[in-house]
């Protein structure tokens, strides 16, 4: 009947739930992880290239990250990357590792922070929603050629919404922890 358009759909929906549990890594909680540098983009060579494949990341202790390029004439480029970037960070450079201290967050740090948590999980919310919409859609138009029965489209109707409402609660679930990593002091 519709199995594939549900598979599909569950399909879509999880990369939803992953993608947003990757923008929530990149959220500064206070502690040092290699994931916050995901995002950061270094000129090298004249092209923007990620941080990881330029340097290697390490994590020493739970306040300091440690960059350390694998060509030297790197270093600046990296620092440079850290300062435009929103980590909110001040590299420290000796010549061949870049220091990142982890400094604590103040309140209104953490609100803000707590914000974005709310708008990413949001925005996974609505592409969550927009899936649903479109398999609402396609089944309406199986509905509409005979392809299902009325009785299969309400079925379908009712799957469609069960499963929407599965993919929400993880995300208020990630969202939910993710605040609370935050806010903690």
């Amino acid at each position: 009947m519709h199995e594939a358009l549900l598979k599909d759909m569950e399909a879509r929906m999880q990369a939803a739930v992953d993608l947003l549990g990757r923008e929530f890594a990149g959220v500064r909680t206070g502690r040092a992880n290699t994931a916050l540098l995901d995002a950061l983009r270094v000129e090298s060579y004249g092209t923007l290239t990620p941080v990881n494949q330029v340097a290697s990341l390490s994590v020493p202790d739970p306040k300091t990250l440690v960059i350390q390029p694998w060509d030297a004439s790197q270093i600046t480029a990296i620092e440079r990357a850290i300062l435009k970037s929103d980590l909110g960070l001040t590299p420290a450079n000796d010549g061949k590792v870049i220091r990142l201290n982890m400094p604590s967050l103040t309140e209104e740090r953490r609100k803000q922070l707590a914000k974005t948590v709310g708008k990413l999980a949001e925005d996974a919310r609505v592409a969550i929603r927009n899936v649903r919409r479109e398999a609402n859609d396609k089944l309406k138009a199986l509905a509409k050629d005979k392809k299902v029965s009325q009785d299969e489209e309400r079925r379908g109707h009712d799957l469609i919404q069960k499963t929407t409402d599965k993919f929400t609660g993880k995300v208020d679930e990630l969202a939910r922890k993710k605040e609370q990593e935050i806010l903690a002091i």
